[in-house]
């Protein structure tokens, strides 16, 4: 098969994509919908590759498909200044940039529950005790 007609399963394979992927991002608009062989067969260029090559990469990064509509209604337009596609990069990393915060402040209290346990039996883990509701000595007071 040349490269100007690609099937969606080679267009998947070629992006590291699988079959009902691409057809989702089809539906959703992402990515234009191919034109058809005499079989009916999608039939995919060059253009659907780099698109779908864009989505992934931005996929791979955490953008959301909200911003990656965005970016690529963006980039479509090459002669605009890119300042509101910075802007949605910029936002992005705040994002994960928050997340990274959280997962710090998630791995300190594992951190914790794990320095607190003696390694004793299950009745007696401290892991067990700050994940349970109630500890046992709070159910026998109650």
């Amino acid at each position: 098969m040349s490269e100007k007609n690609l099937t969606i399963g080679h267009l998947a394979r070629e992006t590291g994509t699988k079959v009902e992927t691409v057809r989702f991002y089809e539906k959703s608009g992402l990515l234009p919908a191919p034109a058809r062989t005499g079989g009916n067969y999608r039939s995919y260029d060059r253009a659907h590759l780099n698109r779908l090559s864009f989505i992934r990469r931005a996929r791979d990064l955490g953008f959301s498909l909200d911003q990656i509509r965005t970016l690529l209604a963006l980039s479509d337009d090459r002669d605009q200044p890119c300042a509101a596609i910075d802007a949605i990069a910029r936002g992005h990393r705040a994002e994960v940039e928050r997340k990274i915060a959280d997962l710090q402040l998630l791995r300190a209290e594992l951190d914790r529950m794990i320095d607190h346990c003696d390694c004793g039996i299950v009745a007696d883990c401290r892991i067990v005790e700050t994940l349970s509701p109630l500890t046992s000595k709070q159910v026998s007071e109650h």
